[in-house]
């Protein structure tokens, strides 16, 4: 008879991975956990960008408080969380997250990136997680508002869970589900969700009050179209206590599968025993085959509810939930009863049959191709090796993009131009001549082959600080950024004209003081000194002046200036771009000299042009160490060497301002690299889908084209 075997410890690390296994199910369970991290972070946006489905990698970026820089050692260690701090704060607990499992147990199957700056500081930290504990020290880095994760190579280390997550397509069409849940219910918060290197975000909120338009913009048209209201409530403490608000889908709706979106106390949850008493209403309403849209928000007290019965906290229990149930179906019954006493069928005129859009859209892809030939053979002087739908720029190894593609893409680009147009309802919403008169100048005065350019180009990089070189078909283009990203905000100022996100500043900015601070530079640029007494009296004037007009620079262009004449926020002219706040003061000041307030066309067009400027892609103010620009930091060097003989080793090495020189390199890296990033994957994106180019750029030394691949192979065939 075999001796029973022998009961042993696991070791804690076995133990944590079984445990991240069982929070973080597949790659959407981590971005839930994120997302809610966020959200009790009182972000007011969050970005996704997600590669392979979530596997390799899932980058969240808000802008909440921060994590603090004490935290951060113990940020992913097991059960450690700001959000309670005993077993009894559970029944009052009105956060997403209370365990402090989900970062770590990412940390146990991922490689975990935090990057993160709080209010008030001068910079961020940046540190990496690896089984729960820093992998190194916390390193200072340039950083905006809030806090990104990083999260790659997930499962990694589980390979029969990768495994089964090989659908990438299928893992990040749920991703984009529950990001569409959380962006209609938190209205407030602006969300983005795209696939890592697309143009096109899959999902795009910006902060609304109005739900239906939320549901509009996530679900469709149709969706908000067919939807009614309900509310439900009771207050009897003896049988339960609870208020729902909701939209569910009338009978002219239908599709092939159920959307129920259900929120309890804010968090997102899913209850099935609710969801079946739901489907038998519906069921006696739509034909068999057609399901419903559901969306219901409940709120109750904290202590009717436990949210701590699912590990990834996706199922909680309720006080007396038969009675809830009962009442919330009770109420759709009846509101669906009243509703469909008449419904409304849409009708379908003969000339836009199904059969006929097949048949145009037949003609539209397939090109016949002439007999006896089986494809177009391309000269090889003509041969265009690089995909300019590719917003990375990368160069594919001689693939030529196919016909249809290249047409589907072209489908998507204008339909993505459209909705954000539709969105931004732009005639009913700024009801000033000037600002369509100003934007009807734009439409009908770019030049057409420089807007092919722009749209079909491939970025290769920056030849220099200012221009960057671009392939558009066979032949090579410089262009210059500066002027480019310059025309392109004054002319995205317009288009958002009083639809703008808001930058929040940390520490509000007085404009006294930046215009004074300008006025001075403009004294350094002149070699010249006025009197500090002058400088003071133009910016007490500039400042009552701005103070005036405060009112007016919100409402337009989302600027925020108080009673005591500090700027407090900005606008977002593009989405995932902050600008250069050095140059804040002569943005400032331009506002106070530039513009006149009288006029109303000149009035927006000068605030649009100074905006324009201020959020164009400079160089920074710091010298390019990459090039001839690191003599600067060497001269500095020697200067201050010079200066502070005595501080010197024994080996006549400058100890002291060595530190100092390697954090001033170290910053202006920081800055000309996060640039050329913003240059390539903010700036050419969105001139693909917004630019209309001016017909002076094809001129005025914007554009100006350096090779032609037909002409170099004529050179070297004389070779």
């Amino acid at each position: 008879m075999e001796e029973p075997p022998k009961i042993q410890r696991l070791s804690e690390s076995v133990v944590n991975r079984i445990a991240a296994g069982e929070v973080i199910q597949r790659p959407v369970s981590a971005v839930k956990e994120l997302v809610e991290n966020s959200l009790d972070a009182a972000s007011t946006s969050i970005n996704l960008t997600i590669k392979d489905g979530g596997l390799k990698l899932i980058q969240i970026s808000d802008d909440g408080h921060g994590i603090r820089h004490d935290d951060l050692p113990i940020l992913c260690e097991r059960h450690t969380t700001s959000k309670l701090s005993s077993f009894e704060d559970l029944q009052s607990i009105k956060s997403m997250g209370f365990r402090g499992e989900a970062l770590a147990s990412m940390t146990y199957v991922a490689h975990v990136t935090v990057t993160t700056i709080t209010k008030g500081q001068l910079h961020g930290y940046r540190v990496s997680y690896r089984d729960g504990v820093m992998e190194h020290e916390p390193r200072p880095c340039a950083a905006v508002k809030g806090t990104q994760i990083m999260v790659e190579n997930l499962f990694y280390n589980m390979a029969a869970r990768r495994k089964t997550l090989q659908s990438s397509s299928d893992d990040y069409s749920k991703i984009v589900d529950v990001v569409s849940r959380f962006a209609i219910h938190h209205t407030n918060v602006s969300f983005s969700c795209r696939k890592h290197g697309a143009v096109k975000a899959d999902v795009h909120t910006v902060a609304t009050s109005s739900r239906l338009d939320a549901i509009r913009t996530v679900y469709g048209v149709s969706a908000a179209h067919n939807l009614i209201e309900v509310e439900a409530s009771d207050d009897d403490p003896s049988s339960s206590l609870f208020e729902m608000k909701g939209y569910v889908s009338n009978a002219n709706y239908a599709a092939k599968k159920i959307t129920m979106v259900l929120f309890i106390n804010d968090r997102l949850v899913e209850w099935s025993a609710l969801k079946r008493a739901i489907e038998i209403v519906y069921a006696a309403t739509l034909p068999k085959a057609a399901k419903p849209f559901i969306y219901i928000s409940i709120v109750l007290p904290p202590e009717n509810i436990d949210v701590n019965v699912h590990p990834t906290k996706r199922e909680v229990s309720l006080l007396n939930q038969e009675v809830i149930i009962e009442k919330i179906q009770s109420v759709i019954e009846s509101t669906l009863r009243n509703s469909n006493e008449a419904r409304t069928f849409q009708e379908q005129t003969a000339g836009q049959s199904s059969t006929s859009r097949i048949n145009k859209s037949k003609e539209v892809n397939l090109s016949p191709m002439p007999s006896g030939s089986r494809s177009e053979k391309v000269p090889v002087h003509k041969l265009v090796r690089t995909d300019s739908l590719d917003p990375a720029g990368r160069l594919h190894a001689y693939m030529k993009v196919m016909p249809g593609g290249h047409l589907e893409k072209n489908v998507t680009l204008n339909a993505v131009r459209s909705s954000v147009r539709q969105r931004r309802s732009l005639k009913d919403s700024a009801e000033l001549t000037s600002v369509e008169e100003l934007l009807d100048e734009i439409n009908n005065n770019y030049d057409p082959g420089m807007m092919d350019i722009v749209k079909h180009c491939t970025y290769v990089g920056m030849a220099d600080d200012v221009f960057a070189l671009l392939q558009h078909k066979t032949h090579l283009y410089l262009a210059n950024i500066v002027n480019l990203s310059k025309e392109l905000m004054y002319q995205q100022v317009l288009s958002r004209f009083g639809h703008y996100n808001a930058i929040q500043l940390s520490d509000p900015a007085p404009i006294k003081d930046l215009i004074i601070l300008a006025l001075k530079e403009e004294d350094i640029d002149s070699e010249c000194n006025d009197d500090d007494t002058f400088k003071e009296k133009i910016a007490e004037m500039n400042t009552e002046l701005l103070k005036q007009k405060a009112v007016m620079l919100e409402e337009y262009f989302g600027i925020h200036i108080d009673d005591l004449g500090n700027i407090s926020r900005l606008p977002v002219i593009l989405d995932q771009y902050t600008p250069d706040m050095d140059r804040i003061p002569e943005f400032v000041l331009s506002l106070g000299n530039d513009v006149d307030w009288e006029d109303e066309r000149n009035c927006i067009q000068a605030i649009s042009a100074a905006l324009g400027n201020f959020y164009a892609m400079h160089p920074p103010l710091l010298p390019n160490p990459s090039g001839e620009g690191m003599l600067f930091y060497k001269k500095r060097k020697l200067f201050d060497g010079f200066a502070l003989e005595n501080t010197c080793d024994s080996t006549g090495s400058d100890v002291i301002d060595n530190n100092v020189e390697q954090e001033l390199l170290s910053e202006a890296e920081t800055a000309w690299a996060q640039r050329e990033w913003s240059i390539q994957h903010v700036l050419f994106p969105s001139m693909r889908l917004f630019f209309k180019p001016p017909a002076s750029m094809a001129t005025n030394g914007t554009f100006v084209k350096v090779a032609s691949l037909e002409k170099l192979y004529k050179i070297f065939e004389r070779c």
